[in-house]
Parts: C-alpha cells; structure tokens; sequence
C-alpha cells in the first residue's frame, strides 16, 4: 500500500450521467469515512468488497500510514447520506474486518455556485457598482451620464439566469464613442490581432451586428457563441471579485458590462465597459481552445486558496488580458487589454516595454499595474504553448477535491464530502 495513493473512479461518472440521464440533479450528496486496515496482502480488497455489496458508490480514497500502529489509515468518500440505511449497514461490515471505523465531517471549502442560476446569486455581490464613479472617472461630473449608466447597470442586476438579455437602446452620443473607437481600431487589429481572433472578427460583423455605426447586442452575442463553444455572455451591474468572475467561466459563462465610456475620452476607460467587453474578449471566446482554456482557468478558482486566487488572476492578466503570441515570426495580441485598446496595442508591439517568455510560474508572482500600459508583457511561442502551460500550471496547484462540470445539468460535481465555509451570498 502507498502513502496518498487515489483511487479514481469510473462509477462516479457513471452515476453522474444515469441522474443526468434520468432528469434528477448529478450533485449527490457525499459521505466520508476513514478506517484502518493491516498492512497485509488483501486486506483492502476485503473492505472495499463492501462498498459494492451495499450499492455504494465510491468517489474518491487516500490512504495514509497510521499514526500509532503499521496499520493504513484510508479516508473515503462516496454517495450517499449518513441516515441511509445502505450506509449504516456499510458501517457495519466494515467493523467487521477494519478498525476505528467512523463517518467524519466534510472539509471547508469557500463558497462556490454548485449550479448554473447560483450565477443569479452571485450578480448581487459587485465590488463597484457601474453607477459608482470615481472623482477621476471622465464622466463622474455629468449627472446625465450618470443616470444613464445606473438604468444599465440596473437592468443588469434584474437578469435572471435563462431570461433574453436586456437590449440596450444605444444613444448616438453612445454609438459615436463607439464608432470613434472603431476607426481607431479596426486597422489595428488586422495588423496585430492573432488569426484566431481575426478569423472570427469578421464572421462577427455578418452575424452579431459588429459595425462602427452599431453598437452590438449581448443577446446576439451570446446567442452566437453558445451555438459555437458553449459559451454564454452574461450582463453585470460592476466589478466583482476574482473568485466570483473565475466561477462564472467554469460555467462556461462570462460576465460583460453594458455601459459604454465617457464621450469625452472615448479612447479612454478607466474600467471594463462595453468596448472592452465586446471588442475585446467576446471574439476570443468563439475560438474552442480559447474557451476551453477560459474554463479551465474557471474550474481550477474552484475551492481554491486566497493564495491560489491571486496567482490565477496574476496568470489571467497577462493572458486573457494581456497576452501575447508568435505567429508567423510576428508578434500578435490575444489579449482583450491589448485588443479594445489601440493605444497599447501599439505601445505593445514597439520595444518599449519588457517581453518575457510566457511561464505562469513567474507570471503568478508578477505583479501588475491597472491605470497604465503594462511595462511587461509575457510573450507564448505559439496560442497552444500559452494554453498548455497554463493549464499544466493549473493541474500543478494543490486541490482539496476534483471537480468536473457537467454539461448536460450545467452543474459542477465534487468527489469528495466537503461543507462550505461561508453562505452563499444573499439576494437583494
């Protein structure tokens, strides 16, 4: 027997497709258990005998050298509940042959959305609401912009999981910044944009309504994506904390402002508007890499550390945000800082600031500033180099379970009993 040895198991995928096959939730509740077994040849065969005489369903099974005798102490979790009769009749056999038998309390993990409309939760927890300006904001000053943006945001906040997105009736004051934008942009991008971005551009404009005299939609968008990776765009009222924005792309689910930047800088934002949102990162999520990618950045955030958190949004900044690649012997931008912006765009491609090659060990201890051009950029061989190291990045950091996300119920299933640490936040 070895120290920490996992035992993965088949049963439990098996388990979670029959309840998604038979219409019932695939998130069963978990038990765990741990006793202790000699160290002799079939001694854990005989205990595990029991788990499938009594119709139970293993998830997950450590072992760890007792701390008092040469026995192994085994810590299992399975389905099930403790007041089932199926478990205690387990509990039973296993006092037959084992030792110390007992059920033990789960783990404490951070809250986390079990499910797709947990996301209705999670809107109402905004760090800085989009009607709450900054004295330095451009618009802080101009009450009607103001007003404006709090009618958005407010539409925002209403959204329920599986409803149309509000459509947006765009002003032309709003609809020039865009085009503003635009012009400055679009020449850009076909120049500095990576192919996986330029490839989809266009499609975009044929079928979301991407133009310099239109404003898209979120509803088409997400429409358009949902039909291409599964993605989905979701609105939101402000900025929320990175363990909340990680969940939603576990789900497959990006979380986009509608409102757009003052129309006296409107080559200018100091935070997320609906350029940046739309120009930047909704063409990336057509690409199936990238959105397999973005959800695995998703699904480490999972039950991760504070730690952790602030390594993966270190790792995302300067990648999904600022990320760049090698095409072709050129330099070209994937990320959305970079490709809603045409200032740094070109501040990014010149020999002004500093390019690393990309490694998320060392771009998770990296730290970055928010209100200028980034003095370091960290440059990918290639768009499936920056996606294979940071996923090896991702399977490298410590879990207190595994999860997986199930399509079919849009739900995420752990392998092991755990209790969460703190409530899910409360809606308004």
């Amino acid at each position: 027997m070895r120290p920490g040895w996992r035992l993965p198991s088949m049963a439990w995928g098996r388990a979670a497709r029959l309840a998604a096959t038979l219409g019932g939730s695939a998130d069963i509740g978990k038990v765990s258990a741990v006793f202790s077994v000699s160290d002799r040849p079939g001694a854990l065969q005989t205990a595990l005998q029991f788990f499938w005489k009594n119709d139970v369903n293993m998830t997950r099974i450590e072992s760890r050298p007792s701390k008092f005798t040469n026995d192994y102490d085994f810590y299992v979790d399975f389905d099930g509940d403790a007041k089932d009769d199926r478990v205690k009749k387990l509990v039973a056999d296993l006092k037959s042959c084992c030792r110390s038998v007992m059920l033990i309390g789960g783990r404490k993990v951070p809250w986390f959305p079990r499910r797709v409309t947990d996301m209705d939760l999670i809107v109402q927890t905004v760090l800085d609401a989009g009607d709450e300006l900054e004295s330095d904001h451009p618009g802080f000053h101009d009450q009607a912009y103001r007003d404006r943006r709090a009618r958005i945001t407010q539409a925002a906040a209403a959204y329920k999981h599986g409803e149309p997105i509000a459509r947006i009736d765009y002003s032309q004051e709003e609809v020039g910044t865009w085009g503003l934008v635009w012009d400055k942009l679009r020449p850009l991008l076909q120049q500095h944009a990576c192919e996986e971005y330029t490839d989809i551009l266009d499609g975009m404009e044929a079928q979301c309504g991407y133009a310099r005299d239109s404003i898209p939609q979120l509803e088409d968008i997400s429409q358009f994506l949902q039909k291409r990776t599964g993605f989905r765009l979701r609105p939101v009222a402000g900025l929320l904390s990175p363990r909340d924005f990680f969940s939603g792309l576990a789900f497959r689910v990006f979380y986009s402002t509608q409102y757009i930047r003052h129309h006296s800088k409107p080559l200018y934002t100091p935070e997320p508007d609906v350029v940046h949102e739309l120009m930047g990162h909704a063409p990336m999520f057509a690409n199936a890499a990238f959105a397999d990618f973005s959800q695995e950045i998703g699904m480490a955030s999972i039950g991760a550390s504070e730690e952790q958190i602030t390594m993966l949004a270190r790792c995302y900044w300067f990648t999904v945000e600022f990320g760049l690649c090698q095409q072709d012997g050129q330099r070209k931008a994937y990320g959305a800082g970079l490709l809603s912006s045409f200032g740094e765009l070109e501040y990014a491609m010149s020999d002004k600031p500093a390019i690393l090659p990309w490694d998320p060990y060392v771009a998770a201890q990296t730290e970055y500033p928010i209100t200028t051009y980034q003095p370091t950029y960290f440059l990918a061989s290639s768009f499936d180099d920056a996606t294979a190291k940071m996923r090896d990045f991702a399977d490298s950091l410590p879990r207190p379970f595994q999860v997986r996300y199930n399509a079919m119920t849009q739900a995420l299933e752990v392998d092991r009993n755990i209790q969460v640490d703190n409530p899910a936040p409360a809606m308004s």
